[in-house]
């Protein structure tokens, strides 16, 4: 792996786990621990997303000329998650915890299918035409801020 997707593939990893707590707290019933570890969970991920769609894949459509590939379909699937955890935030403030985790799976096979393509194609593909401008990419990711709202 290389420098960019080391770098995101490892955030997949910290969001993965953010996750299955979630899951947890929800699977024991303990709704308040859910709500936190959601919060903590939805937070990560927009991060994640917002490091990507602000910095990795500007730079990368700038690199190549296109915004029409692969970014557009990672932006596409973005906003699909996004809906999916407002839904799911939605019914956790109902405190439906058997919806919530009905919501959870469908999130769970949208964030597997996402991560495959981006650690093997789009990471890849991105630290390639980037080049030696990968680490200044890393940098801007690094800088945005972590506590803008979800």
């Amino acid at each position: 792996m290389t420098a960019i997707a080391e770098s995101l593939a490892a955030e997949h990893r910290c969001c993965d786990e953010r996750f299955t707590a979630t899951e947890a707290a929800a699977e024991r019933g303990d709704a308040g621990r859910c709500r936190e570890e959601f919060r903590r969970f939805q937070t990560a991920m927009e991060l994640h997303f917002r490091k990507e769609e602000e910095a990795l894949f500007p730079a990368f459509e700038q690199m190549t000329g296109n915004s029409m590939g692969p970014t557009r379909v990672m932006r596409l699937e973005h906003r699909q998650m996004r809906e999916t955890l407002a839904e799911m935030r939605a019914t956790l403030d109902r405190g439906d915890l058997e919806e919530f985790l009905g919501q959870s799976e469908t999130l769970l096979i949208l964030m597997q299918q996402h991560n495959v393509k981006e650690e093997q194609m789009l990471y890849p593909m991105c630290d390639r035409v980037l080049g030696a401008e990968a680490t200044a990419v890393i940098d801007a990711m690094q800088a945005l801020p972590a506590d803008k709202p979800a």
